[in-house]
């Protein structure tokens, strides 16, 4: 009964975090929707006014799209940067416990 209790546990920490991992993805995929809606609409006006002002909201905010990416991606947890670090430090405890 307790290996019961233990695996619905176990597929509920799952699911939340496979829930907030997809949560985090669709995040990004809304934040490029809307970067690239807004920045059309910038370059547009900034083109029929005959100047080039546009460039650094385009550069600012992909700089923010860009770090936004890199932590959904990469960093957060269940990304593969991340369950590589956590595993390198459960080795590292690990030897340091046997030792």
């Amino acid at each position: 009964m307790t290996s019961y209790a233990s695996s619905d546990s176990s597929r509920s920490d799952i699911e939340r975090l496979a829930r907030r991992r997809a949560g985090a993805k669709m995040g990004w995929y809304i934040h490029a929707f809307v970067y690239v809606l807004v920045n059309v609409g910038l370059v547009t006006i900034s083109a029929a006014n005959g100047r080039s002002w546009a460039m650094y909201p385009l550069m600012g905010w992909g700089l923010g799209l860009l770090i936004h990416g890199a932590v959904v991606w990469f960093i957060a947890p269940g990304g593969g940067f991340y369950d590589r670090l956590v595993e390198r430090e459960r080795r590292a405890l690990g030897g340091r416990d046997r030792g």
